[in-house]
């Protein structure tokens, strides 16, 4: 099946399987080549690809071959997803380096914590309890024990697509816990004197 093809584009755009897969198999490889280039990990790049073609074939409907090509299409979808997986992992950076710094209490000899690290703290470790146990040990192995997505698989025994959504699904809850409760930190800080 080719997107020359007269039919293709609307077998595609009515839902038809077969065109799916063949818009798989012909434009997979430039999608996933593209995304390699973009996110610069494998793993990543896989989910990308995965993500393009789930949301090409959700927004099939849109797709007008009179505008372009498939293959344009197609990469239009990457570059946009590329994009949201740099700042997820970005966001996702710098939230693990938070868990990490809270986590592990400083040892400099100053004394006590100041009390907003404290209350942190406390927020982080209530939420990590919140957490199915499965998906807590996921995050504990990855932001405490810097372990990466293999090395979780293997030592858990769990497949490596079930570690990421693992991983993924924490984050979210934690991001959106962390969002909520760093707005109120930045209020509070806000209004305490000598506040940095």
């Amino acid at each position: 099946m080719d997107e020359r093809d007269d039919g293709f584009a609307e077998r595609f755009r009515a839902g038809d399987e077969r065109a799916l897969r063949a818009a798989y198999e012909q434009f997979g490889p430039a999608v996933y080549h593209l995304a390699v280039r973009g996110v610069g990990s494998v793993t990543d790049a896989e989910d990308v690809t995965q993500a393009v073609f789930v949301a090409a074939w959700l927004g099939r409907e849109g797709f007008d071959p009179a505008r372009g090509s498939m293959l344009g299409w197609l990469l239009g979808i990457a570059r946009r997803k590329v994009v949201d997986q740099i700042r997820a992992s970005a966001r996702d950076g710098r939230i693990g380096e938070a868990i990490r710094r809270l986590a592990v209490p400083e040892r400099d000899g100053a004394g006590d914590a100041p009390p907003e690290r404290i209350v942190d703290r406390l927020v982080l470790a209530d939420e990590m309890a919140r957490l199915p146990g499965e998906q807590r040990r996921v995050l504990e192995l990855a932001f405490y024990d810097d372990l990466t997505h293999p090395q979780i698989a293997a030592l858990t025994g769990l497949p490596l697509g079930t570690v990421k959504s693992h991983l993924r699904r924490g984050m979210a809850r934690l991001r959106s816990r962390w969002e909520v409760d760093g707005a109120a930190s930045g209020a509070r800080a806000a209004g305490t004197p000598g506040a940095r």
